[in-house]
């Protein structure tokens, strides 16, 4: 049972995590040259936005499971 309890917590981390920060960014390389023994590589930075409705859903689901969880 205390497998529900971890994921109910990871949730309610999560979301809050999701609130607190509303974005994040990564970056990745999309192309790799070599010429005449010169490296050129190309990087784009990418965006990834979460939704409040996201966070505040993962709160609700994990409360749900730490309050009317199956119990022993």
């Amino acid at each position: 049972m205390w497998v529900k309890q971890v994921i109910a917590v990871l949730l309610i981390v999560a979301g809050t995590l999701g609130l607190v920060y509303d974005k994040f960014d990564y970056t990745k390389n999309t192309h790799e040259a070599k010429l005449a023994g010169i490296e050129f590589s190309v990087k784009e930075k990418e965006t990834v936005r979460i939704p409040p409705w996201a966070g505040g859903g993962a709160i609700a689901i994990g409360t749900l499971l730490l309050l009317f969880g199956p119990r022993k």
